[in-house]
């Protein structure tokens, strides 16, 4: 948190705990990804009762680690998860939750850098660039191999304005009509530095450019580049996701009353009597509950929507409806008998190495990888591909790995998991005025999650955070209690030159 502009959100104002009202109220929170813990920390912060309710076996949703039995033999464990994650500086309403188990954050642990290599071999990296935009954008795009000063004076200033003057939500208002990749084409950006510099950005949403919101992509923009001075580079976890973030978390939770039920899915919530809600699980169980918060994913909160009548009117359950998912992506994890070169970095993202976006060398930063290494002598490497083909065949990301890291050709794969999921949120064009907010038409009813609309500058991680404390402060204000502060980038454009123009070529379309 080193930027002084960083924007605060006040805490709402009430009493600090629910011990000062005649009984603390009940809540249920569907859900124990990012979102579903945030919500449930910050009304258990404040004595609210809190209940959590979990699909899985794990915490963490998208972020969650668990251990599966090795092979051959019992007792030969080993740590599992979706796959890498970055927990950029700007994430500061996900970062306050972590602070929850560790002021200081040692969890995690920083990545000096994270290069970016397209299909012609030029390589871009975030190392050593100033911090200070529009100074960051701009030496990016000076020392990178993709762009050269006559692609710069090409570049359509008009249509790029929005670009140097983001404010949320006027942004979607402008951009949102449109997909990324028609957007950065009418800026008349060079195709390889559009495939390299922003290409990486939208395939983080996992959605191929001509499937994103323009206005999705701005907003990444401005958190990142223009919006922000805490740098381009990011943290890691440094174990799996279980052990350094979710455990301390549940038992910090649980010292403040919060019960955790695990392996127990959701059906749907009725209205109950006395203005509660009941949450009826498929196991029959049922938890009554003067408030609902639903962290799910797309489907998940589809579902019980659809079970869940009585909740809000139609309109509101068309919005739920309309929801999509982003096409699939996978995750492979291969465990080598013989280490990557010293010289690879710990994060590679790629570009026009289809499907391969990415790979992760996880000794790098993780400690059971690192374990592993130590033992054996070997890496453990990690490929992801978004938004790929159902007619993908499976073994084509590896083949991508091996012309990037000859070395891992002649490698035996010791393990090898697989993950395929299709499960993120798709930020289409022109789908932001419907999306679902936190609050609902039932008043003791919130959502929360990365796909849920929410009108600040955040996005992925820190958007699922960020819809969590908001939910929780929603529910708080319904009972006088005092809610949490947010913080955010710049809720617009930082730089007044820029704004300025920005506004000058605004008024000549």
């Amino acid at each position: 948190m080193t930027d002084r502009r960083r924007h605060l959100h006040p805490a709402p104002p009430g009493l600090p705990d629910a011990r000062a009202l005649p009984s603390p109220p009940r809540a249920v929170v569907v859900g124990a990804g990012i979102a579903g813990l945030t919500a449930a920390a910050g009304l258990a912060e404040r004595g609210v009762t809190v209940d959590i309710v979990e699909r899985e076996g794990y915490l963490g949703g998208r972020v969650g680690g668990w251990t599966e039995p090795g092979e051959p033999q019992p007792g030969n464990d080993f740590a599992m998860n979706r796959g890498f994650h970055a927990f950029f500086r700007q994430y500061y309403n996900l970062r306050a939750l972590l602070r929850r188990v560790d002021p200081q954050l040692r969890m995690l642990v920083g990545v000096d850098d994270y290069p970016l290599v397209d299909g012609a071999g030029r390589r871009d990296t975030f190392e050593g660039l100033p911090r200070t935009p529009p100074w960051n954008a701009l030496a990016f795009a000076l020392r990178s191999p993709t762009f050269r000063l006559g692609d710069l004076a090409r570049i359509d200033a008009r249509t790029a304005a929005p670009l140097a003057a983001v404010s949320v939500p006027d942004i979607y208002w402008q951009l949102d009509h449109i997909d990324a990749e028609s957007f950065l084409k009418s800026l008349n950006f060079p195709e390889s530095a559009r495939h390299l510099a922003f290409e990486v950005f939208s395939r983080s949403f996992f959605a191929a450019p001509d499937q994103l919101s323009a206005a999705e992509l701005a907003t990444m923009f401005h958190i990142y580049f223009l919006g922000s001075n805490e740098g381009l580079l990011f943290d890691v976890a440094n174990a799996n996701f279980n052990v350094s973030l979710w455990d301390p978390l549940r038992e910090y939770l649980e010292d403040r009353g919060v019960r955790v039920h695990l392996g127990t899915e959701v059906r749907r919530v009725a209205p109950g009597a006395n203005s509660c809600l009941r949450v009826e699980t498929n196991s029959a169980e049922r938890f009554d509950a003067d408030a609902v918060v639903l962290a799910l994913d797309t489907r998940g909160l589809q579902q019980v929507v659809a079970a869940s009548p009585g909740l809000g009117d139609d309109e509101w359950y068309s919005r739920i409806r309309e929801l999509r998912t982003a096409p699939p992506f996978v995750v492979h994890r291969l465990w080598l008998d013989r280490p990557v070169d010293p010289a690879r970095a710990p994060f590679l993202g790629t570009a026009g190495h289809p499907p391969l976006d990415n790979i992760s060398v996880l000794e790098r930063y993780e400690r059971e990888a690192a374990e592993w290494t130590r033992r054996t002598g070997g890496s453990v490497v990690e490929l992801h591909s978004y938004a790929i083909d159902s007619d993908t065949p499976q073994e084509a990301a590896i083949g991508q790995l091996h012309r990037m890291y000859p070395e891992t050709a002649t490698a035996r794969v010791v393990r090898e998991r697989v993950l395929r999921r299709s499960d993120c949120p798709l930020f289409a064009p022109g789908t932001y005025a419907r999306r679902p907010t936190v609050t609902t038409p039932q008043p003791a009813l919130m959502l929360a999650g990365d796909g849920v609309r929410v009108d600040l500058p955040v996005a992925l991680m820190e958007r699922a955070a960020t819809t969590g404390w908001v939910a929780a402060n929603r529910l708080l204000a319904r009972w006088g209690l005092a809610g949490h502060e947010l913080c955010t980038v710049p809720i617009r454009g930082r730089s007044r030159l820029l704004r300025s123009l920005a506004e000058r070529q605004g008024r000549s379309l």
